[in-house]
């Protein structure tokens, strides 16, 4: 269950990244901690691992050599992401610039609510 979990928060992260450019600090990172306990620094890495081969090479790598990064969610959320990514992209260039605005503000709302409440 824990797998599906970590590959649901890669294709959600996807499926943001589609539609407001976003996915590892505003995502990835906050549900890696707040839906599965991950310690910070392995949040990061391990975000960063997932996101390797568009960014994040020497990043990743360093918090490799740390022991920060959980390669098989790394690989489940790259898989969410490549999916996620397309989908989204296909959903969000059918709304309005209005309506994706809107609705990105209240995303980050929502996530910055919960990282400070919980």
């Amino acid at each position: 269950m824990e797998y599906l979990t970590v590959l649901g928060i890669g294709i959600a992260a996807g499926v943001l990244g589609g539609f407001f450019g976003v996915g590892g600090g505003v995502l990835i990172v906050p549900a890696l901690v707040l839906l599965l306990s991950m310690e910070q620094h392995s949040a990061v890495g391990t975000s960063l691992a997932a996101l390797l081969p568009p960014v994040g090479l020497l990043g990743a790598l360093e918090y490799y050599r740390h022991g920060a990064v959980n390669i098989p969610y790394a690989l489940l959320i790259a898989l969410g992401l490549a999916s996620g990514a397309y989908f989204g992209a296909a959903v969000a260039v059918k709304i309005s610039a209005f309506a994706l605005r809107r609705a990105f503000a209240v995303f980050l709302a929502l996530v910055a609510v919960r990282l400070f409440v919980k």
